[in-house]
């Protein structure tokens, strides 16, 4: 039986000091996420070997490729990738190097494209949208979403509720077990979670806090998914930031690496900067 994993991306999560002060990850809010930061992380290189702070375009692009993307560009590069890190996606990406070993992917996130234009569609690809369009052709919607087959950003759907969208809320829990749901379909599913990065750049206590409850609910039901033989679960970042309350910037610290069940030794004693994740993560897929 091939491997099958979950890939939980956490956007802005670093491996900072164990601080309470200084570090809202150890403030009680995710305890599951601190525990397994303090036990169980390995710490990643983020910077790349290029001056100056980790940014998502080029660490999301490393991390999701196995290659250098800061060197593609010429140096760290925020948002979305432009043509230089596009060539170097399209070219080679995780999807596409699961699906040549015979494995089957999925993009787990929801879009909601209501109101953009094709010309903003075309200049808002994130990495993760260009690997999936690249690798798989198209994305998946409200109608997954409705049927419980993606899970929205947020996990809740909240950020829908306020752009006008009139679905239920649901609960974290809830969202990790529709990634389970679908991560059970398929050789690899990744899902893509920001708003760690998103409210560490805004600076409210407040919302740091909900957003860490929220994302230790669903990643505590998620890595379920690693209990059966043969799956694996995972969680990665592109970039610290979340971690250091003392500053809205990205910051230069490692990132975690937490792997349960089907190759994690592998990928624990083996993986030590964001280009080891991609190429290590294949090497455990049957040819």
């Amino acid at each position: 039986m091939q491997l099958s994993a979950l890939f939980f991306f956490v956007d802005g999560l670093g491996m900072g000091r164990d601080d309470p002060a200084l570090n809202p990850l150890f403030r009680g809010d995710c305890p599951t996420l601190a525990r397994w930061l303090r036990e169980e992380a390995v710490p990643l290189d983020a910077t790349l070997d290029t001056p100056g702070l980790p940014q998502s375009a080029t660490g999301q692009t490393s991390l999701f490729t196995g290659i250098n993307g800061a060197k593609a560009h010429g140096g760290h590069k925020e948002g979305y990738p432009g043509p230089a890190l596009r060539e170097v996606i399209e070219k080679q990406n995780l999807f596409d190097l699961v699906q040549a070993r015979g494995g089957a992917c999925a993009f787990a996130n929801a879009y909601y494209l209501e109101g953009l234009s094709p010309a903003e569609l075309r200049r808002r690809r994130s990495v993760t949208t260009v690997i999936t369009l690249k690798a798989l052709g198209g994305v998946r919607g409200l109608p997954e979403l409705e049927r419980g087959d993606a899970v929205y950003n947020d996990l809740v759907r909240r950020r829908l509720n306020e752009r006008g969208y009139p679905t239920p809320l649901i609960s974290p829990e809830e969202a990790g077990r529709h990634l389970i749901s679908i991560a059970e379909q398929y050789s690899l599913t990744l899902f893509e979670y920001f708003q760690t990065d998103t409210t560490a750049h805004k600076g409210s206590p407040e919302n740091t806090a909900r957003v860490l409850r929220e994302l230790d609910a669903a990643l505590v039901v998620a890595a379920r998914f690693a209990e059966k033989e043969n799956r694996l679960f995972l969680v990665c970042s592109d970039h610290g930031n979340i971690e250091d309350a003392s500053t809205r910037t990205h910051t230069r610290n490692p990132v975690p690496l937490i792997a349960f069940g089907a190759g994690a030794d592998v990928l624990r004693a083996k993986a030590r900067s964001l280009l080891d994740v991609t190429p290590l993560l294949v090497s455990l897929y049957e040819n």
